[in-house]
C-alpha cells in the first residue's frame, strides 16, 4: 500500500475516533444530567452503540492499513457486532424490569406519564394488543381482562 494512502487512512481513523470520543463524552454528561432510569438508560445505548462503532471502524481503520492484518479486522467486526446486538438487549431488560417494579417514567416537567406503580407493572406484564395501540388510562383494561375471564372472547 503506497504511503501516502495509509497517511490518509491513518488520519480518517483518527477522526472517527474523535468522532467515538465526543459521542461517549456526550453520553457520559447525559448519565449526569438526565433526570430518571429511562432517560439515563437512553443516553448510555445511544452512546455505548455511537461510540462503540465509530471507535471500532477507526481500529479497524489502522489494523488493515498500519499492521495489515485482516485477523485483527475479523476479531473487531466480532467485538462490534457483539455489541450492537447486546446493548439494546441490556437496555431493554433493564427498563422492563423497571417497569415491574413500579418505577414510573416522568415527563419533561418532572409528573408521571403513567397514574400508578400498579399501572405500570401491568404494562410491562401485558402484550401490546394486535392492533398496535396502547392505552395508558387506568382500569381501560380491565373490562378486556374481565371478558376474556369470563369466556366471552
Amino acid at each position: 500500500m503506497p504511503e501516502f494512502i495509509a497517511i490518509l487512512l491513518t488520519l480518517f481513523a483518527w477522526v472517527l475516533m474523535l468522532i467515538g470520543c465526543v459521542f461517549i463524552v456526550a453520553g457520559g454528561v447525559g448519565l449526569v444530567r438526565f433526570p430518571d432510569l429511562y432517560t439515563r438508560l437512553h443516553a448510555a445505548g445511544v452512546t455505548d452503540t455511537g461510540g462503540t462503532i465509530f471507535m471500532v471502524l477507526a481500529m479497524i481503520l489502522i489494523s488493515l492499513s498500519q499492521y495489515q492484518n485482516p485477523w485483527i479486522a475479523g476479531k473487531l467486526l466480532l467485538i462490534l457486532f457483539f455489541t450492537l446486538f447486546t446493548t439494546p438487549t441490556a437496555s431493554h431488560a433493564l427498563a422492563k424490569t423497571a417497569l415491574l417494579s413500579g418505577l414510573v417514567p416522568k415527563d419533561e416537567h418532572g409528573k408521571p406519564i403513567i397514574d400508578s406503580p400498579e399501572l405500570a407493572q401491568k404494562m410491562a406484564l401485558s402484550r401490546a394488543p394486535k392492533d398496535g395501540s396502547v392505552n395508558l388510562t387506568p382500569g381501560a383494561s380491565d373490562n378486556a381482562d374481565n371478558n376474556k375471564s369470563d369466556g366471552n372472547s
